[in-house]
């Protein structure tokens, strides 16, 4: 579905006079499933045909208008983008142009990018060449018909209402001069030369068909900025079942570009089997070979820190990691590759609460969005990593829905273990602790005397020289331990299950201290993605030297690890006698509050597998502490005491 509303330069200058235009773009953009305010409504009728006049007066009444064209794989519109013929080359020429009304604008304190704009919603508003640059690189980016050698494409702001002396601040600013060009209402003439440098007076039908029918995909430019960035990192030495998924992948793909069936590939692996470092792989091999390969998660926090770390030294190759609900109008098979790590974390659908209704009406499963989006859908995930309700990605799931859309499906299991030191043995205690899986001689159910009368215990912890397992006293003395390991140079981070409230900053731009055991408290990690103080935003809690401050909850730890992990065990889950017992009422996760409020059964479930992931953050060593005196006492029985 074209979400573009096009038309000529001379159609536009002929109806905009009598409204038509504007009514028929704003039917269009409804039946898209876009609102249309007041405001944007009223912005249309005081640009556009400002711009139709001046681009008949240039002598470009053939060039093509491309209306709030979206940009690919993104919610995001252009104002205009200009489609026609380059008077010098004759090859396509495109000008996106951001329309601004504005006629006065302040510089923000300590800024020279962002202004205070009289009469803006918003405040405050960046520099509109920066804007205009950055949709345009975008589109670049993303739309394989504008490889450099094939046609041209530039970034425009036009501030028609404005004089020069009014927006003085933006002619001076040097990231927004050297970004783009930028006319004021003043400098007309210049704007009028600035068109007819860069259209002849010829049709533009065929460069707008050319752009609107392009396959969408990263450049093979950004591609290759893309795998430098990954090939100048660390290298990733992949083995055994690694090596295999890895290359069961690669000839999928190569397969796949000359034939017409498409192959799903399932790699399954609990937490440190090295699932991501395979995405990585994949996607540094696949972008030098030129393929169109996007990287999504269902984790926000996740993604973030990959854009930060994979694409550090680059804005464009940060575009390359995506979430799963930004596929729900992909072009079928458009991308060679999407690798979807984290896929436990698929849900239902990818609409929310904010979603528009027409948006709504026609939404697929999330899960069929994904398997459409490429020729080689690659799943990576970990079953007992499942812990809100509505995540729904399991091996069964992407099996059955594969197979009802005709599309083959190859599997292999990650039996290697990575995280925890490499330490098998402690995984495989965690799972027996939890009761999520039996494991002979390691996580069978023990029977024996003991301080609860001879009652069934999990297994005894018996040691792993690779691996340091402990419980607390006190969260005090988990504090202490873990400061002594930061000393020595290791990294260390305080986990807790989520029952207590979390606050927003105060207003004085502190953290509240909602984590209170006894006379000891921290603050929950940050919410937001700004840090507070010494405190770092949400997602780089984890990486961050300042988040060993806070205490982290699942949805911020969970894809990451670090040398010494301390969890506080809240009283959501406790041990009574023999078994688990999981107490719906003392969690404060909104996920399982109010309407989004689960059955027993699920909550026991994924409150287990919710510590499971937070029992398994450490690659040195884990330290435990329970708030519920029966539960500490049986860790103290299975494990060894930090004393």
């Amino acid at each position: 579905m074209v979400s573009t509303y096009r038309l000529s330069a001379r159609s536009l200058l002929e109806t905009a006079a009598v409204d038509l235009q504007f009514t028929a773009l704003r039917h269009h953009l409804l039946y898209q499933g876009t609102a249309v305010s007041h405001g944007e409504a009223a912005s249309w009728r005081g640009s556009l045909p400002v711009l139709a006049r001046d681009l008949a007066d240039a002598g470009l009444g053939r060039v093509e208008v491309l209306l709030e064209h979206r940009l690919p794989l993104s919610s995001k519109r252009t104002d205009v983008v200009l489609a026609g013929v380059h008077p010098r080359t004759s090859r396509p020429s495109y000008l996106v142009v951001e329309l601004k009304q504005w006629s006065r604008v302040t510089p923000w304190p300590d800024s020279t990018t962002l202004f205070d704009v009289d009469g803006a919603r918003y405040r405050p508003s960046l520099h509109p060449s920066l804007q205009v640059r950055h949709y345009a690189d975008y589109l670049r980016d993303f739309t394989l018909a504008l490889g450099p050698a094939r046609a041209s494409l530039s970034g425009v702001a036009y501030l028609h209402n404005a004089s020069d002396d009014g927006v003085a601040p933006l002619l001076a600013s040097p990231e927004g001069i050297e970004a783009a060009p930028l006319y004021t209402g003043a400098r007309r003439g210049r704007w009028l030369e600035f068109l007819a440098e860069h259209f002849a007076d010829e049709s533009g039908a065929d460069a707008a068909d050319l752009l609107l029918t392009s396959k969408i995909g990263p450049s093979k430019q950004l591609l290759a900025h893309a795998a430098a960035e990954i090939r100048d990192r660390e290298q990733f030495q992949l083995l055994d079942e690694q090596e295999i998924a890895y290359r069961m992948v690669v000839e999928a793909v190569r397969r796949g570009r000359g034939a017409s069936t498409k192959t799903a590939v399932i790699v399954t692996g609990g937490p440190g089997s090295g699932k991501s470092v395979i995405a990585l792989s994949l996607l540094g091999q696949l972008w030098r070979e030129g393929r169109s390969a996007l990287h999504a998660t269902g984790s926000r926090s996740f993604t973030q820190t990959l854009r930060k770390v994979a694409g550090h030294r680059s804005r464009e190759t940060q575009q390359l990691f995506r979430y799963f609900n930004q596929f729900m109008d992909a072009i079928p098979n458009d991308l060679d590759v999407l690798v979807l790590d984290e896929a436990h974390r698929i849900r239902e659908t990818s609409v929310d609460r904010y979603t528009r209704k027409e948006i709504r009406d026609r939404a697929r499963p999330q899960i069929d969005e994904l398997l459409a989006a490429s020729r080689v859908p690659v799943f990576l995930l970990d079953e007992h990593q499942v812990v809100r309700p509505g995540e729904s990605g399991t091996v069964d799931l992407i099996r059955k829905r594969a197979a009802a859309l005709g599309i083959e499906v190859e599997h292999v299991d990650l039996n290697g273990q990575f995280r925890a030191g490499g330490s098998q043995v402690y995984v495989e205690w965690v799972l027996g602790l939890l009761g999520l899986e039996i494991v002979p001689g390691v996580g069978e159910v023990v029977h024996g005397e003991d301080d609860t009368g001879g009652a069934a215990l999990p297994a005894t912890w018996r040691g792993d020289d690779r691996y340091g397992l402990a419980v607390a006293d006190s969260p005090h003395q988990l504090e202490a331990f873990l400061r002594d390991r930061l000393a020595d140079g290791d990294s260390a981070r305080i986990t807790a299950g989520y029952c207590w409230p979390w606050s927003d900053p105060t207003p004085s731009g502190g953290l509240v201290p909602d984590v209170r055991i006894g006379e000891w408290s921290r603050p929950w990690n940050v919410k937001a993605d700004r840090s507070v103080g010494d405190a770092p935003p949400s997602h780089l809690w984890a990486t961050e030297p300042g988040g060993f401050e806070q205490v982290g909850c699942v949805y911020t730890a969970q894809g990451f690890e670090y040398d010494w992990n301390g969890l506080i065990l809240g009283p959501d889950l406790v041990w009574r006698t023999d078994h688990w017992v999981a107490q719906r009422e003392e969690s404060r996760d909104p996920a399982f509050r109010g309407r989004n409020a689960v059955d027993a059964a699920t909550f026991d479930r994924l409150i287990r597998n919710i510590y499971k992931v937070l029992l398994t953050r450490g690659m040195k060593g884990t330290v435990l502490y329970s708030t519920d005196p029966e539960t500490q006492e049986m860790l103290r029985a299975v494990a060894p005491s930090l004393g």
